[in-house]
């Protein structure tokens, strides 16, 4: 029977590792990727903390607090930053991770809230970046970190409130938090996101639930045409911006107002003004099947 307990679960997730495979190949690739992953497992052990599984370009890791994994997520990405190999070949990491109750199974696997909400974290958290939960980094004084505002996460009825935390040595122009946040404060509150497609409306908050959008019923957005993927795209806020991830096999492409038409493929933009989003296809060949968006 699985026991219960709070733990730190963390998400590493490898950036930069479609560029690599394309510029060096799949077994110079997979090595170099391997080597970075066996260093971090051993950055990870060194704090307590236990790598769960290896999914991909990513490891999933359990510490039993929050300061050992907070403290963990800080030397992987110091290491990451002064590696040669890394910096030769453009590597970088992206951590997320959260402190809360977990179901231990007898083979070593974890399941629960604290999963799924680092997860989350890991999701929002850009290139050389740590993104955890305020309630995460409560007490922890001796790591400086910044407010991000507030998200929305799956099966929880109250936005939470996300920080990034601050790894640099010489942090230039960053504004640092290390008092307790509030939610009713937090910034980007107000940014809403609106959102036209064939004479439906949607406006978006920042404390709105990821829109997908693909050619499967369950999305919040179906767009049904042979050239969309069942899961196509998702739009969401994410550190103060409005964010466009394509996760598709034909891409995306938009138009910010003032700018030339782009491709997005198995990659993320912030969506700023006014625009369209066009899935599948060109804009122009799209007709009647573009989605029009709007920064008020």
């Amino acid at each position: 029977m699985p026991t219960s307990q709070p733990l730190t679960l963390m998400f590493a997730d490898v950036s930069g590792s479609t560029r690599l495979f394309e510029q060096r190949g799949d077994v110079e690739a997979r090595t170099l990727i391997a080597g970075l992953l066996e260093a971090l497992t051993a950055i990870c052990r060194r704090h307590q903390g236990r790598v769960v599984k290896t999914i991909g370009d990513e490891i999933m890791c359990v510490y039993p607090g929050g300061r050992e994994g907070v403290d963990a997520a800080v030397a992987m990405q110091r290491h990451v930053a002064a590696d040669p190999t890394c910096i030769a070949n453009h590597l970088a990491i992206r951590i997320g991770l959260h402190h809360g109750e977990c179901l231990l199974e007898d083979d070593g696997d974890v399941y629960g809230d604290a999963v799924n909400t680092a997860a989350r974290m890991a999701k929002l958290a850009g290139r050389e970046q740590i993104v955890t939960t305020a309630s995460t980094v409560a007490g922890i004084r001796h790591q400086p970190f910044r407010s991000l505002g507030t998200t929305q996460v799956a099966g929880k009825l109250q936005a939470l409130e996300i920080v990034d935390i601050i790894w640099q040595e010489n942090p230039a122009g960053m504004t640092m938090v290390q008092s307790a946040l509030s939610l009713g404060n937090a910034p980007g509150l107000d940014q809403r996101l609106l959102l036209e497609y064939r004479g439906r409306a949607i406006e978006l908050s920042p404390t709105s639930p990821p829109l997908t959008l693909g050619r499967e019923a369950g999305n919040g957005l179906v767009v049904d045409l042979d050239c969309v993927s069942r899961s196509h795209a998702v739009i969401e806020f994410q550190r103060g911006h409005w964010v466009l991830t394509d996760r598709s096999t034909n891409g995306s492409y938009f138009r910010i107002e003032g700018d030339e038409e782009q491709r997005l493929h198995r990659d993320e933009t912030k969506l700023r003004r006014s625009g369209v989003i066009s899935l599948g296809r060109g804009i122009a060949a799209s007709g009647d099947a573009l989605i029009y968006f709007r920064c008020p």
